[in-house]
């Protein structure tokens, strides 16, 4: 059994040299599923979750979060970083008591935005560093070694403001993050002037498409990809097609079905019935 100090351990580790891909399990099953095909860490996925349980993205309960983390955690012996949006309140001092329930969980890392609760946008820049600092007054008074990353969400409004962007993850670098996440960094030059403005601390590049590859990305100095919702995305858009295909009264789709005998035999490791 590996323990919630050796999974923090070894994912900070995976931070100081190298490039790794942390892909996103949205439930117990396919964290276990991505653990047995041999990816070193994890990281939650709030629109995978969301749509796990019938909500849209965005629409998740911190309490609900909380739960979901705490399952992810105990399901795998890979260490996850938690997506925990904007900490579930705008005022510092209230997300710092949620970042400290979210460390509970037994999470190795989490990232947090700087998308507004109380209504759309984005806090300002040194709104947000406020709130980092608060983050990393958190996890320090928590005594966990928990990584903090710190996510700028602006490409995801207006592609064009780069530098933007940039600006206001060194900000977050002088924080106290521990690793720096633009969603929508997706240009050569654009990520290594990321790294570079960053530097030493690791860098997050999200890859929801064709596009760069790992060792690509690796040349560019960035330390972690993840993917975000996409698994999920993929698996949900399987079963509509196939869903859609039987209600217009033909099943020929479902002869393309998973291997539910590896599936059975991959879970079988982690679960069996007492005598």
């Amino acid at each position: 059994m590996v323990t919630t100090a050796e999974k923090r351990a070894r994912f900070r580790a995976l931070h100081q040299k190298g490039c790794f891909v942390l892909p996103n399990p949205w439930d117990a099953g396919s964290a276990r599923l991505l653990q047995h095909l041999g990816f070193e860490a994890l990281a939650s996925t709030s629109a995978g979750h969301a749509w796990s349980i019938g909500k849209p993205d965005y629409a998740t309960s911190r309490d609900e979060v909380l739960a979901h983390l705490t399952q992810l955690c105990a399901s795998t012996d890979l260490p996850v970083n938690a997506d925990f949006a904007s900490g579930f309140a705008d005022d510092p001092e209230e997300m710092a008591a949620n970042i400290s329930r979210a460390i509970a969980t037994g999470i190795a890392g989490l990232s947090i935005e700087d998308t507004k609760i109380s209504g759309p946008g984005l806090h300002d820049k040194a709104s947000a560093v406020s709130r980092i600092k608060a983050a990393r007054g958190a996890i320090d008074a928590s005594g966990e070694d928990v990584l903090l990353v710190g996510r700028a969400e602006i490409l995801l409004h207006d592609r064009a403001r780069v530098s933007e962007a940039i600006d206001k993850l060194v900000a977050f670098a002088d924080a106290g993050a521990d690793c720096l996440y633009a969603p929508g960094l997706n240009k050569r030059d654009d990520i290594r002037a990321l790294v570079n403005a960053v530097s030493p601390k690791p860098v997050n590049i999200l890859m929801w498409g064709p596009g760069l590859t790992v060792a690509e990305l690796a040349d560019l100095g960035v330390r972690r990809i993840s993917i975000g919702g996409s698994l999920a995305s993929i698996g949900w858009g399987a079963v509509m097609r196939a869903a859609e295909e039987i209600r217009a009264g033909r099943f020929d789709a479902l002869a393309v079905g998973g291997p539910s005998q590896s599936l059975n035999d991959i879970f079988s490791g982690y679960s069996r019935p007492s005598a």
